[in-house]
């Protein structure tokens, strides 16, 4: 048995995070955001890569320190009603409600709908292309073989092929200075804790949950056993990965500041990223780009439905199939990607603010754990904490269209004043960390009077 990886199993363990958590949908945001943070992008950016790198490290280092079998073992300590409700909220987050819907959304955004007629038959495009791309998804998954590890391996190098060759062009011909772009809503006031949020719509810290297993797995099917070296070897790897991960957002980012001399800021990524591709490499960039998004995006979405159809069918065996499962998983993204990606990522938003809270602290509890011997009072009390606020968060960052039929004024001047933090969607750390405190000394009245 083994303590670590050679050089080059560490290079392909982390080529293997990176092709995990990286897909076309992880560009729209920070480009995104380098539109409307301007001159304040270097906080932004570091409030984007604590939750949008660092998270997603720590949660597949969470797995394996743990010993956990997967996302239902890990939210299992709290108990198993909490871990089937959280399961399924987060296999359906990241699978048909928001992730694999906006897989479609992405490639239409950035490739059709910037070459076809912009008439009123735009949501017609958009649900003849919708159709097409969950159709082949559906059979892919159905059949997942040899073509979906062939385009991954292709697919990769040729999608960051374009995008070098995109950055490198902004780098050489910037149509205005970081410091000549004014700042925008929310990135005006707070830059950091705004990028922080922002970081919660890869949604990759949910995906190193559902997907972190896969990684420990190998890594112990390399040789290594032993839970620490397992972790430590995860970390070790994650870093290399983290590091590509990171100056890839950083580049983006610029991208989209440099992008403001010449364009207005865009309603989404998706559209920001078509708009600069073609203005700097005109309409043959802007089909290459639109080609190798949507492969980028059709691989992406067939892992993420084969993954969440073998966990429901899994956890509910006397239900639906897998090929049931995946039926169901891409009739249902499809529906959801008809509304838009500006509107997926709208209602995406609540949705992450409740589970991102409740999916830091199981990781941060399961790195710590030991300390505590993985006491179920600790994780109950943390998560029982938290959970009240993270549905504020939810309710909060609701459509104001939704939260002014809610009436729910009275119930914000009261967190507002009293929870620390609330302001800045953060209102959970408080809670979460008396929780902590009440678990603790719980742990340890029990422990004297056994």
């Amino acid at each position: 048995m083994k303590q670590k990886l050679s050089f080059k199993e560490y290079i392909y363990v982390a080529s293997m995070l990176f092709g995990m958590f990286f897909g076309a949908g992880n560009l729209i945001f920070p480009v995104y955001m380098g539109q409307v943070a301007g001159r304040n992008m270097w906080a932004a950016v570091l409030g984007f890569l604590i939750t949008g790198v660092g998270l997603p490290l720590l949660g597949v280092a969470a797995l394996g320190i743990s010993r956990s079998n997967g996302l239902f073992d890990l939210s299992h300590k709290v108990g198993r009603p909490y871990a089937f409700f959280f399961t399924c909220a987060l296999y359906l987050t990241i699978g048909p409600f928001f992730a694999i819907p906006r897989c479609a959304t992405t490639s239409f955004t950035v490739g059709l709908e910037q070459i076809l007629p912009h008439d009123d038959k735009s949501w017609l495009y958009l649900l003849l292309f919708s159709l097409l791309f969950f159709a082949v998804t559906l059979v892919l998954s159905l059949r997942p073989g040899k073509i979906l590890t062939y385009v991954g391996k292709v697919l990769t190098p040729c999608f960051l092929v374009f995008l070098a060759i995109m950055v490198f062009v902004t780098i050489l011909h910037p149509t205005t200075s970081i410091g000549a772009v004014e700042p925008q809503g929310a990135y005006a006031a707070q830059p950091f804790f705004t990028g922080f949020l922002e970081g919660y719509n890869t949604m990759d810290a949910l995906a190193s949950l559902a997907f972190g297993i896969v990684v420990v797995q190998v890594i112990q099917g390399l040789g290594v056993e032993k839970a620490e070296s397992v972790a430590m070897t995860t970390v070790r790897s994650g870093i290399l990965s983290c590091l590509l991960m990171g100056v890839i957002y950083l580049l983006v980012t610029l991208m989209g500041v440099w992008s403001r001399g010449a364009l207005e800021a865009a309603p989404n990524g998706g559209t920001a990223l078509a708009q600069i591709a073609q203005h700097y490499l005109g309409k043959a960039g802007l089909l290459v780009l639109a080609a190798t998004v949507t492969l980028a995006c059709l691989k992406t979405a067939v892992g993420l439905t084969t993954s969440c159809a073998e966990t429901f069918a899994g956890m509910f065996p006397k239900s639906l199939s897998y090929r049931g499962w995946v039926l169901l998983f891409c009739g249902t993204s499809f529906l959801f990607a008809n509304v838009g990606l500006t509107a997926i990522i709208t209602y995406a938003v609540p949705v992450l603010m409740f589970l991102y809270p409740l999916a830091i602290m199981l990781i941060l509890l399961s790195l710590l754990g030991r300390f505590f011997d993985y006491d179920r009072a600790v994780y109950r009390w943390v998560i029982g904490l938290t959970l009240p606020v993270a549905l504020y968060d939810f309710l909060a960052a609701l459509p104001e269209g939704a939260w002014n039929a809610l009436r729910l004024d009275g119930l914000q001047a009261v967190v507002l004043k009293y929870v620390p933090f609330a302001g800045l969607g953060l209102g959970w750390i408080c809670p979460a960390l008396l929780g902590l405190v009440i678990g603790l000394i719980f742990r340890a009245v029990r422990r004297k009077h056994a």
